[in-house]
């Protein structure tokens, strides 16, 4: 099919009701020599679905197999030619590159081809900035934009900026230039310290629930993978589920109880992609804590994705670089509802993944195994204990209260007698009070 049929066909297909009000885009992707085909083609297919995410009308994709990278404009003179053709005929209004573009090649791609152009990071950004709901969301996300913005400003001409010196160049006050990025560095300083008080107040957060022996689980996985629908099953926590990339920003914690009855907290976080931003990961530090903080990882694979090794290595690569891959993980295979071939799937990763259960969490089949196997994996914080104190123990019992949970109290006498489930440090300091 030539570019200008397919250019018609899309055109015909953009006109519908539904695509008005949606930017017609052009994706375009550089494949590496050393880059497999697939690979490649897998990554621009998902592109595609972050520009539909983003609320763009994909038109066109294209891909480039260049000996070396243009330094100026990214593409080759040819390939540049072709989306020109494409411009002319679909009357585009935005291009996204599948990689990373340069300050410069951006600006130069945007003077040649007239329309808007931004990378794969800056469409990420966008997604982010639409669906961040809460404060917390929506400052990382601008601390992650304003990084990626700032290096990216520049001045219309060299006599707009006065950072030379010399003579001629000497005067008073900033150029705009300088004006916009002192803003930007004050702003992006601004947002650092309203995160490090989020900061603060999830590490008072998580000392109570220590405090208390709460252990807690952390689901993560790839973006759409089905987190959120596997938190709604296991707590009922009412939590927003689309199918859609990236349809929950803000991280979630709810109780949930295990089969032997023991209490313990799940937080659901951010969904990782391949290339994700490394602004991003910057910014939702605070936000990656909790992971940190978790005892057992639940790694949430949709097992009917085509490219479902793709998403295991990207997350896991994405664990390393938030530091959390030593963390014990439960492999849950998600979605095998959808399975024609069930058994030979599941089989065949159960083979490759350690602490593996396929589930669904839409139906809510294989959530009982899942229970049990986050039981035997969970560190034991707790321990049942029989005490004995003089009525006048009360700064003791209190301690108790506070740092455990109380199931029975009886007075008898002068004493008090308590049964309660405890952190194991603290029964140790009370032994002498054990009978």
């Amino acid at each position: 099919m030539t570019i200008k049929t397919y250019c018609k066909r899309q055109r015909n297909f953009s006109e519908d009701k539904t695509n008005t009000s949606k930017e017609k885009t052009i994706l375009i992707g550089v494949k590496r020599q050393t880059e497999e085909k697939g690979k490649a083609e897998a990554s621009l297919d998902e592109l595609a679905k972050l520009a539909e995410a983003a609320g763009a009308s994909v038109l066109y994709k294209t891909i480039q197999e260049p000996r070396q990278i243009n330094p100026s404009l990214f593409i080759g003179k040819g390939k540049l030619k072709e989306i020109k053709d494409i411009l002319h005929l679909q009357d585009a209004d935005l291009i996204v590159f599948n990689n990373d573009l340069t300050s410069v090649q951006q600006r130069n791609l945007e003077g040649e081809l007239g329309v808007k152009v931004i990378d794969r990071t800056g469409l990420i950004l966008d997604i982010f900035a639409q669906r961040a709901k809460s404060k917390e969301g929506k400052l990382q996300v601008e601390l992650a934009q304003l990084n990626y913005i700032l290096p990216r400003l520049v001045g219309k001409g060299d006599s707009l900026s006065r950072l030379g010196g010399g003579i001629g160049t000497r005067g008073p006050g900033e150029t705009q230039l300088e004006v916009d990025r002192r803003k930007v560095r004050d702003r992006i300083t601004k947002i650092k310290k309203e995160l490090e008080k989020v900061k603060k107040v999830r590490r008072l957060h998580r000392k109570r629930r220590t405090h208390i022996a709460c252990s807690t689980i952390s689901i993560i996985g790839y973006t759409n993978a089905g987190k959120s629908t596997l938190l709604n099953c296991l707590s009922s926590a009412g939590v927003l589920v689309e199918d859609r990339l990236f349809a929950t920003l803000d991280p979630t914690i709810r109780k949930i109880k295990l089969p032997n009855n023991r209490e313990i907290l799940v937080s659901d976080t951010v969904g990782f992609i391949n290339k994700l931003p490394h602004q991003l990961i910057a910014a939702f530090k605070a936000t990656f804590e909790e992971v940190n903080e978790s005892d057992i990882l639940l790694h949430v694979i949709d097992v009917t994705s085509p490219y479902v090794d793709g998403h295991i290595h990207s997350v896991n690569n994405a664990l390393k670089d938030i530091g959390v891959s030593h963390k014990p993980v439960i492999h849950i295979l998600n979605k095998t509802d959808k399975l024609k071939n069930n058994n030979s799937v599941v089989s065949y990763w159960k083979r490759l993944l350690d602490n593996c259960v396929a589930i669904s969490a839409r139906t809510g089949k294989g959530i009982d195994d899942l229970l049990y196997k986050i039981e035997g994996i969970i560190p034991d914080k707790q321990k049942m204990v029989r005490l004995r104190f003089p009525a006048n123990a009360g700064s003791l019992i209190s301690k108790i209260h506070k740092n455990g949970r109380i199931t029975r109290k009886d007075y008898v006498g002068e004493e008090v007698i308590i049964e309660a489930e405890i952190d194991r440090k603290l029964a140790r300091s009370l032994e002498a009070f054990s009978f």
